[in-house]
């Protein structure tokens, strides 16, 4: 590059005699430009000579030229810094080899970021100590979090985020515990490389906040991620920890562990980063509903990353802060919560709400509370009323303690330490395991015992898993004890009953309109645990239906709830289905056990379940594609047809010692079969279509260019080794964390 263009340390903008040796020295020079005034640069387009085959025209651009390519419908929308900037530079190649520029448009439509420019991946540096002295000049002026809304063009949190005086915030841990943490994740991903890890750091460059989730996490919101609870309870009540935690249900109505988060405060910037890197982990698929607490801060950092999601609030979030918000009414506070319950349980319409509210407030004189305010303002992301087209799957309770989210409080305590919660938290994943292989294996081993001569009983026995049977039952069993009477027809399809249930002596309301298969109480069981209730089932009764409409059986609580293909409408062939799958379980678990014991049984056993799997595939496929009428199996051709997998344990038989005595003697081994599940690891059904990103800082997320192929979406992060992991030295995280961490890949 010519000597003029320079002097000392200051770079000058481009002018029209600048003359360069290459069009790389021409974009070296722009890049310093480009990080004295604030802005990423990136190779925009070249052309070489067709004669010389050289390079003779080459423009490099602003990060956020032109625009977003991708359709505003695509399935995985990816982040897009593009926003129509024109910021650019044109250097063409004269006769003698000489590059000069042809054009240079200098004016941004965005805002300039001179003390953030080293986050942008052009100017990165690869020595991390000059980073640090860069960061340490950094202007007080500009926040990181403004940089990141700016990065994101989420112009709804700019306003936010510039008023929040929170520079300098950082995550409160005792000495040596990043050095646990640290040695937890990289020993989490020798384990299994799909563990992912992210961290974010404050403007001194210390860890501000931290996530991860395991490859089980991922796999069960492949599987469960319907509905998610945020729940921030641990860090709202300052606990040692400030653990905030993602938490789904499986279908046994156990937790499930889809992240886990330590943060530093609770500003909009931390819950935008979290749930931005817990959509990144989660490989870009938004849960359909997601329940948090009522805060202003999260609701709006939702609402950013999850535009199309439906946020509520824990129906107990709200509930326990009633004693503590209305303090002063406590000699009248039983007298409040039975109107207040009234007014939100009971209220069929939108109208007898409104009407009953206000009328709440009047007699309480509440009307100019700010908290009982905010309440109605937010009443769409609680009131039942409201809810009519929202399932919970069992995870907003009145009460925290009926909650799933309360079998975790056994290992987290007010007073646990970090240390104690590292070491908590592998027992937390193995109990989860555990438990769930248990109802697995129950489920597939044990028939659920009928208690009446109910249809839906009967029908629902061999959908359900267990428990969620179990939890039906009662209602079908709780069904005598109610009592109909038909009160209106609104039209000719839609008719309106009151049921009296006279174990709780209440009376519901419930909406049947028989056109379409639609039923609807006053109690909300379905929409808040995914079953109908005893009143519904009434109902059906009376009106000469005895089969559960397809619509209120959810597959996430059935037997096939990890199958990839949707249950049938004809809930016949899903028993079928169901019968086949549990006995082709049981004998997996066989032929598993006896391939296990040699070398060579093990190797007649995989090539017979490969050769299975494959015809099984190519037969489905071909059945798939053809359009017919779908046949049912009868019991007694699904045993036959179950004959394959005998043959299979046979032919196993034929090299182990013992194994045709083990095969007919299957059954009798099924309890042994249930301590061999208990005692060792729990194997990892399906694949999560994921990688591991090592750890970095949200705002390379922006920087990402999708590499798609086959219409699979990756894309390669670079590896950003932060210099300082609160308390340790650069040093220290660079002599551990190069030979742990593996290539940095996002989840697809």
């Amino acid at each position: 590059m010519d000597s003029n263009i320079t002097t000392g340390s200051t770079i000058y903008e481009p002018r029209d005699d600048m003359v360069f040796d290459s069009h790389e020295d021409a974009y070296s020079f722009y890049k310093e430009y480009a990080k004295s005034v604030g802005f990423g640069t990136a190779k925009l387009s070249s052309r070489r000579s067709r004669a010389s085959r050289e390079f003779i025209d080459a423009k490099f651009s602003c990060i956020r030229y032109g625009n977003k390519q991708q359709s505003d419908d695509a399935i995985n929308p990816r982040p897009s810094p593009k926003i129509g900037c024109k910021a650019s530079l044109h250097v063409k190649r004269r006769p003698n080899g000489k590059w000069y520029i042809y054009s240079f448009v200098k004016e941004h439509n965005h805002e300039l970021l001179p003390a953030q420019v080293h986050f942008f991946r052009s100017h990165r540096n690869a020595d991390p100590l000059k980073n640090d002295a860069r960061i340490r000049r950094r202007k007080n002026m500009t926040a990181v979090s403004k940089l990141f809304g700016a990065y994101q063009n989420v112009d709804c949190l700019d306003g936010y985020m510039r008023n929040q005086h929170d520079k300098g915030r950082s995550l409160v841990l005792e000495a040596g515990d990043a050095q646990i943490l640290l040695e937890l994740f990289m020993h989490m991903q020798e384990e299994n490389p799909k563990f992912f890890y992210a961290v974010d750091f404050n403007e001194e460059h210390k860890l501000r906040n931290l996530f991860w989730v395991d490859a089980k996490g991922m796999e069960d919101y492949n599987n469960f991620g319907d509905v998610v609870c945020f729940d921030t309870t641990y860090f709202t009540n300052k606990y040692k920890i400030p653990l905030v935690l993602f938490i789904g249900v499986n279908h046994h109505i156990q937790p499930v562990l889809l992240g886990c988060a330590l943060i530093a405060d609770e500003t909009i910037y931390t819950f935008f980063w979290l749930m931005q890197t817990w959509f990144t982990a989660m490989g870009e698929r938004a849960p359909r509903v997601i329940l948090t607490d009522q805060n202003n801060a999260i609701k709006t950092a939702i609402g950013a990353v999850f535009p199309q999601t439906r946020h509520c609030f824990c129906l107990w979030h709200i509930l326990e802060k009633i004693p503590r918000q209305l303090e002063y009414l406590s000699p009248w506070l039983d007298s409040f919560m039975v109107k207040f319950n009234k007014c939100i349980f009971k209220s069929w319409t939108e109208e007898q709400f409104e009407k009953r509210w206000w009328k709440l407030l009047e007699k309480f004189n509440l009307r100019e509370v700010e908290w009982v305010q905010s309440l109605y303002d937010d009443r769409k992301y609680w009131v039942p009323t409201f809810m009519r087209d929202v399932s919970f799957a069992g995870l907003s309770t009145i009460m925290r303690s009926e909650s799933v989210n309360s079998s975790l409080d056994k290992y987290v305590r007010w007073e646990t330490s970090m240390r104690e919660f590292i070491e908590q938290y592998r027992l937390i994943l193995e109990d989860m395991y555990e438990e769930e292989a248990r109802a697995d294996f129950d489920s597939w081993h044990e028939t659920p015992e009928l208690k009446s001569p109910s249809p839906f009983e009967k029908q629902m026995s061999f959908v359900y898993t267990h428990e969620i049977f179990k939890k039906f039952q009662f209602e079908v069993l709780g069904a005598a004890a109610c009592h109909l009477k038909k009160e209106e027809t609104e039209d000719e399809t839609t008719t309106i009953y009151t049921v009296k249930d006279f174990e709780d002596n209440q009376n519901y309301m419930v909406e049947w309109n028989e056109s379409k298969s639609e039923i609807c109480c006053l109690c909300r069981s379905f929409e808040y645990k995914g079953y109908l209730c005893r009143h519904a089932i009434v109902v059906l009764q009376m009106s000469g239906v005895f089969r559960i409409p397809p619509k209120y059986v959810l597959q996430r609580w059935t037997n096939a709830a990890l199958s990839r293909h949707s249950i049938s409408e004809r809930l016949d062939e899903v028993q079928t289905k169901v019968r086949r799958y549990n006995d082709l379980c049981r004998r997996a678990i066989i032929l598993g056990e006896e391939g296990s014991l040699s070398e060579e049984s093990y190797n007649i056993a995989l090539c017979a379940i490969k050769e299975a799997l494959k015809q099984c595939a190519n037969l489905n496929n071909s059945v798939e594609n053809c359009v017919g009428p779908t046949t049912l199996v009868s019991i007694e051709e699904e045993n036959h047809s179950a004959s394959t997998s005998k043959d299979v344990a046979d032919a196993h038989s034929i090299s182990a010692n013992n194994s045709s005595r083990r095969v007919e003697a299957g059954k009798e081994k099924e309890n042994d079969e249930s301590n061999t599940f208990r005692k060792g690891k729990v194997p990892q059904s399906g694949s999560v279509n994921g990688g591991v990103p090592d750890s970095f800082h949200l705002v390379e997320m922006c920087d990402l260019s999708a590499v798609q192929s086959h219409n699979m979406v990756s894309a390669q992060l670079q590896n950003v080794v932060p210099t300082v992991f609160h308390s340790m030295t650069s040093t220290q995280f660079h002599s551990m964390a190069p030979s742990h961490l593996p290539e940095a890949r996002l989840p697809r």
